[in-house]
């Protein structure tokens, strides 16, 4: 089996390192990403290729993992070169995907979604839907955890915007909420009041949803204008674009430190008080 991956951030590096591990041969192009990405791929043992076209031309599955912004412009730079199935897991709305997916003349299509952390590795729940679907869910037989839902392009991206509409309205509401907990010296007083009323393991998890949504803001305000333009075909998306103007503020800050962050109050000092 050879999977090719457009795309080499956090789900395309995890993923591949997990079905290398499990006997598939991955391949990626990573020409003019930094040397921290290039050395990744290396670590991992993925197949280097010069272009997104050489991926396209040797793999039997494209995974297009890409910044929402691109997705579109790296199914069209390769759709007349691949015959094999082309799936998209990136953040984008159900419009985008089929806009997407269309330039894939040949090949089959998935429209999938991340359902959970990629940190679980191929344990994460995927969902997918679409014509090649069935051949994409092949790839359980290393390892991975997919699960067909239809095979009308579209749905299993719906399903990820509205959930992203949830989890990053939740983790934006968070932040918000324990800034000014923890400006007024109360954060841990408000961390167990609200653990009482939540599931077990919520000051674990608010933990990190806070790290992540600082490390990931760019990306996750690009993901949210996505979300907006989805919930805005059926109602006003009030909470949704309130979300996404929470992390383009957030994104502004983002990267501007290298200490190593590794609990909530070092976000909060080191954003908002150095």
């Amino acid at each position: 089996m050879k999977v090719g991956f457009l795309g080499f951030g956090e789900v395309a590096s995890t993923l591949s390192d997990g079905l290398i591990r499990n006997g598939v041969d991955v391949c990626a192009c990573v020409e003019g990403r930094s040397s921290r990405t290039r050395d990744l791929a290396d670590k991992v043992g993925v197949n280097r290729c010069k272009t997104n076209r050489e991926v396209a031309e040797i793999s039997e599955i494209i995974v297009s993992a890409v910044v929402p912004s691109s997705a579109v412009e790296v199914a069209k730079e390769v759709g007349e070169h691949f015959n094999g199935v082309y799936v998209d897991v990136n953040n984008i709305s159900p419009q985008r995907v089929k806009e997407a997916l269309g330039f894939i003349k040949k090949g089959k299509t998935v429209d999938a979604s991340l359902i959970g952390s990629v940190k679980k590795g191929l344990d994460v729940k995927i969902i997918a839907s679409g014509s090649g679907a069935e051949r994409f869910a092949k790839l359980n037989g290393y390892g991975m955890n997919i699960e067909v839902i239809s095979h009308e392009i579209g749905q299993a991206s719906a399903i990820k915007m509205l959930r992203s509409a949830y989890t990053k309205g939740v983790s934006a509401l968070l932040f918000e909420t324990l800034l000014v907990a923890y400006k007024m010296g109360v954060d841990e007083m408000l961390l167990e009041c609200i653990s009482e009323t939540e599931c077990p393991g919520f000051k674990e998890s608010a933990m990190s949803r806070i790290i992540s949504s600082t490390f990931h803001a760019e990306r996750r305000a690009q993901e949210m204008m996505e979300v907006v333009k989805v919930v805005s075909e059926h109602t006003n998306p009030m909470m949704s674009r309130a979300t996404s103007e929470f992390f383009k503020l957030l994104s502004n800050k983002e990267g501007k430190h290298e200490k190593k962050l590794e609990n909530y109050r070092d976000v909060f000092y080191s954003f908002y008080e150095d």
